[in-house]
């Protein structure tokens, strides 16, 4: 059995193929892929062969925030049934090693992550129209929610543990840096913690347009208006929390500035070595903390979903079928207008 699959050889030379699949075994499902969406690291790999010292060594499906439809059941699988819509985890702890044994899967040492160069061989991801995969990687996805939406919970898990990572949010006031599909999930989920006052930055007008829909209260064009910052600023800082989600070294000095003494700064996105403002770090005793992926927020995210408590579709820009997937990688590269692109997949009965 035969399906399309959208391949990676080396920057900027993505071409859709063919490969083998088959049944699903015990344990397994079969899925036609429904969406998926674009990612900063499915980005980085396509404009620039990885990012930092993760780079792309052999051919390489990417793609590993998907939904798709069970189209059949391998023997012993429960609780999904053929026609269900569901959202695929990607994340694959061993479940074993010293990390796994003190519940912290996030850093296992064996972790399989669908479409991620991390490991050799590469392991393969979801840009295809059919696809086995585990069982216990599917999330049923309820209510009336569409296929595109359900392809959101990956990076909702992850700004749901961002969020989770900065303590209790209620009536905090919380700065957002970078309004990309991240950062706008993240002031989704920071509204939905309870936080006071969102206050979001970016270098674009329409990355900040999206913002409000998802919760901010404030937002601020640093490229244009960089002093409308200046008052929160003031008095050693404002903000209680801050997430950064641009690893721009700018946008964290920033953060440095703005934040109270003793407040949090939530380090969501990642780039190679910066200078950072280490008196500043110290002087205000400021605590930084860094937040990787997810585990068991991937299912709160299908729940919040599904219910539309957090609704995610102000962030879906663009989608784009399978075969025109060089065209969805070009336009998820262009911030002006792009914020979510998504690939959409062939149905098949």
């Amino acid at each position: 059995m035969k399906t399309r699959v959208a391949r990676l050889h080396a920057t900027r030379d993505l071409r859709v193929e063919e490969v083998d699949t088959h049944m699903p075994g015990e344990g397994e499902v079969l899925l036609a892929m429904a969406a998926g969406g674009i990612c900063g690291s499915d980005l980085h790999y396509y404009q620039d062969g990885g990012f930092g010292p993760v780079r792309v060594r052999e051919p390489i499906i990417a793609g590993h925030e998907a939904s798709g439809i069970v189209k059949a059941l391998g023997s012993g699988v429960s609780g999904l049934a053929i026609g269900q819509l569901v959202a695929v985890n990607p994340s694959q702890p061993c479940g074993h090693c010293e990390y796994c044994a003190i519940n912290q899967p996030i850093h296992c040492l064996n972790m399989r992550f669908m479409g991620s160069a991390m490991r050799l061989p590469h392991e393969n991801g979801m840009f295809r129209d059919q696809m086995v995969v585990p069982a216990r990687q599917c999330h049923a996805v309820g209510g009336n929610v569409t296929a595109g939406e359900a392809a959101c919970a990956e990076p909702l898990a992850v700004c749901l543990h961002a969020v989770s990572q900065a303590g209790n949010l209620a009536g905090k006031t919380v700065l957002v840096t970078g309004a990309g599909p991240i950062g706008l999930l993240v002031v989704a989920a920071a509204h939905h913690a309870g936080a006071g006052t969102i206050v979001v930055t970016d270098l674009t007008d329409a990355a900040l347009a999206r913002a409000p829909a998802m919760g901010a209260d404030v937002t601020i064009n640093v490229a244009r208006d960089g002093e409308a910052l200046a008052p929160y600023q003031e008095n050693k800082g404002k903000f209680d929390v801050v997430f950064d989600c641009s690893a721009a070294g700018p946008a964290l000095r920033s953060a440095f500035a703005a934040i109270k003494p003793r407040g949090t700064i939530v380090q969501v996105g990642v780039t190679g070595d910066i200078t950072i403002p280490l008196n500043a770090l110290v002087g205000k005793e400021i605590v930084w903390r860094g937040s990787q992926r997810f585990h068991a927020e991937f299912a709160q995210a299908v729940d919040l979903i599904s219910s539309r408590t957090i609704d995610v579709r102000p962030i879906i820009s663009h989608e784009f079928p399978l075969e025109q997937a060089i065209d969805a990688f070009e336009q998820a590269g262009d911030r002006t207008v792009a914020c979510k692109v998504q690939l959409t997949f062939k149905q098949t009965d």
